[in-house]
């Protein structure tokens, strides 16, 4: 069984592999491999994601007035806002490149949605491994620490290996991307 896209390798129009994906969530656009419209969509969304973890942190800060929170709240809705869109760019990509598998069994989510799901899981693990504090606040106990990073790394592996099913299953027309 194949355990990448099989698809044309003419550098556009196939799906990327799980490998280039998680890639594509630390590494700016203009750094990457290959130029590819979901990878530039992936690395974004992560962006989106760390964004709206820090605003969502701020809002949650003790002792925060009203009007700081409400600058959060117009904050995340216009980072979901951008993420929406992001994830349309991605089901456009899918609508206009990937052939529609007649017969095949439809997967529930759209490709831009599963993306969107492993960019929010990718962010929430490197926030359990302290990656991403940047206010200098200890987290949790150590151990405690531990067991939340290890259960986020394994669930952004388990997503991982989804995607990577997701993308084989295409490939040899067993699974069709729905896209609306």
């Amino acid at each position: 069984m194949a355990t990448e896209y099989a698809g044309a390798r003419n550098g556009f129009g196939e799906l990327p592999t799980a490998p280039e994906l998680l890639r594509a969530f630390h590494t700016p656009a203009d750094r990457q491999v290959r130029p590819h419209a979901v990878l530039r969509a992936a690395h974004a969304l992560v962006d989106c994601h760390e964004r709206r973890h820090q605003a969502m942190a701020t809002a949650h800060t003790r002792g925060i007035d009203s009007d700081r929170l409400a600058h959060c709240s117009r904050t995340v809705g216009a980072i979901d806002s951008e993420r929406a869109k992001l994830v349309a760019g991605i089901d456009i990509w899918v609508a206009e490149t990937i052939p529609h598998r007649t017969g095949a069994t439809l997967h529930t989510e759209t490709l831009g949605a599963v993306i969107d799901r492993l960019a929010a899981k990718w962010v929430a693990a490197q926030d359990a491994l302290g990656l991403l504090r940047a206010d200098g606040e200890s987290g949790p106990h150590p151990r405690e620490a531990d067991l939340e990073a290890h259960l986020h790394w394994v669930r952004l592996a388990e997503l991982t290996d989804g995607y990577k099913d997701l993308i084989t299953d295409v490939a040899e027309r067993r699974r069709r991307l729905p896209v609306f």
